[in-house]
């Protein structure tokens, strides 16, 4: 089955891959490796912004990351001239959530992203990652995933 394919088969439609927000590029291809700019919570509704164990639960957040893989999904695809077969492998996620001080599951918040990268690329999408609880995200996000992937 193709990524595309697989991609519509779990009920997902890629955005368009978000601009920058500020004085850095979506994505930079250096040699076969692709490294994409942090992706935020964010969708065609707005997204999921706030504070994950106070004003965003666990459940909500977990959401928000796999929203982020969606949008990581669509700067692989600019990337790659439409041609998502070009992944090799999600190589590493970097995982970033906005957390309460007494919030403390911040793994489980990140594995909507890693779940959904297993989901569509298979072993490829096993990654290894970093899953870190701050205090801010820009413009008030929930969650934010950036991505380093081996194309071809």
């Amino acid at each position: 089955m193709s990524i595309d394919a697989r991609i519509a088969e779990l009920g997902i439609t890629l955005p368009e891959a978000a601009a920058a927000v500020a004085n850095y590029v979506p994505f930079v291809r250096s040699g076969n490796l692709l490294h994409i700019a942090g992706q935020l919570s964010n969708d065609a509704s707005g997204g999921l912004k706030g504070t994950v164990g106070e004003d965003v639960s666990l459940e909500q957040a977990v959401a928000g990351a796999r929203l982020c893989g969606i949008n990581l999904l669509a700067q692989m695809k600019a990337a790659l001239d439409g041609d998502l077969s070009r992944v090799v492998r999600v190589v590493k996620l970097g995982g970033f959530v906005q957390a309460g001080p007494d919030f403390i599951d911040i793994p489980k918040v990140v594995n909507g992203c890693s779940d959904l990268m297993v989901d569509v690329f298979g072993d490829a999408g096993r990654h290894a990652r970093s899953a870190v609880g701050v205090y801010r995200l820009p413009l008030g996000f929930a969650v934010e995933v950036d991505a380093i992937v081996e194309v071809k």
